[in-house]
């Protein structure tokens, strides 16, 4: 270019950003090392407390487990302690003169075949009643029979057992007139029948009634946890409603079931006054039908009260093997529940 013309330059403004500018002045919001600075305490303080929480709750159920623990091992110590003169008694101070095993063996036959029976006509009336309300039962109408079923399980046992004497033995001895007759070739049936009813079947029945509702109330939870998906996948493969329960529901809450069964069979292995008012005891028969047998805990409730000296150790060691043969079934029921836990929601 020629040297007398005026070159151009363009007129150039710098603008700054309303932030730059308030950042400037000191005015704008806090730079980030002061964020991280802030958000990193407030992170301390929340894991701190949250630490010193877990800490709490650890200790607390380390205690409550250590508590029962404790429980169990005192109540078993005292059984042993107290049921240890019993044990080496001389045979003739024991009841019957023939030794404490002599006398506990008859009691111990007894408490199983009156637990058997209960579970044998519970177990399955109560899984069919806890598929209907989960599974088939309209929700208004699974909602009340719930309700009831929960509510059988709160009458006290002496209730039961008033019911099983003044009418069910009653109503009752007639049908064992009719077994002696018909079927007394099976031994468990051979007559003569109980004028009264008052039968260890009679007590198996009135058992399988208490312990109905403690069964289908935890069966009945159980099949209403079995993942929707599975059902859903086994309706969309074609299955029927009782191919889905069996394939889906019935695996799923297998476990459960077990667990249901074990705790009504500690009910009915535990309970007193009901079998103690409806069952005349006796002496050990294989036959439901006749007079006789008695359990563990109707002999000790009925003993008890009058006992003295060598006879209150012979009924607490009749408590200790009682203790023994309920501590044995729920060990077996747990080794049962493992070997069957591989179905699960998960897979």
């Amino acid at each position: 270019m020629a040297q007398g013309t005026d070159a151009f330059v363009p007129n150039i403004t710098i603008c700054r950003a309303p932030a730059a500018e308030a950042t400037a002045a000191g005015t704008g919001p806090p730079s980030k090392p002061k964020d991280r600075e802030v958000t990193t305490t407030s992170l301390t303080k929340s894991r701190g407390a949250g630490q010193s929480g877990d800490k709490v709750f650890s200790a607390a159920t380390l205690a409550a487990g250590c508590l029962i623990l404790v429980v169990l091992f005192g109540v078993a110590l005292f059984l042993v302690i107290q049921a240890l003169p019993a044990l080496v008694a001389p045979g003739d101070k024991i009841q019957g003169g023939e030794g404490f095993f002599t006398y506990i063996w008859p009691l111990v036959i007894g408490t199983l075949i009156a637990s058997v029976i209960a579970l044998v006509i519970a177990t399955p009336i109560a899984i069919g009643v806890a598929l209907f309300i989960s599974h088939f039962a309209p929700r208004k109408l699974a909602s009340g029979l719930g309700y009831v079923i929960d509510l059988l399980a709160a009458i006290p046992s002496v209730v039961y057992g008033a019911w099983g004497v003044a009418f069910l033995a009653k109503e009752i001895s007639p049908s064992y007139n009719w077994l002696a007759g018909n079927m007394g070739w099976l031994p468990i049936f051979q007559g003569p029948a109980s004028a009264t009813g008052k039968t260890i079947l009679t007590a198996g029945i009135v058992l399988a009634v208490m312990v109905l509702p403690i069964i289908t109330s935890l069966t009945r939870e159980i099949f209403l946890q079995t993942p929707k998906l599975h059902e859903e996948a086994a309706l969309a493969l074609g299955a029927t409603r009782w191919e889905m329960i069996r394939m889906t529901v019935l695996p799923f809450g297998r476990p459960g079931i077990i667990s249901a069964v074990m705790l009504g069979l500690g009910r009915a292995l535990g309970e007193t006054m009901a079998v103690a008012l409806v069952l005349s005891s006796g002496a050990l028969t294989a036959s439901l039908i006749q007079t006789g047998n008695q359990t563990i805990a109707a002999e000790i409730a009925l003993n008890f009260p009058e006992a003295s000296g060598l006879k209150v150790n012979t009924l607490i060691a009749a408590g200790l093997v009682l203790f023994v043969i309920t501590l044995g079934v729920n060990m077996i029921a747990r080794g049962i529940i493992t070997r069957h836990k591989e179905f699960s929601g998960a897979n």
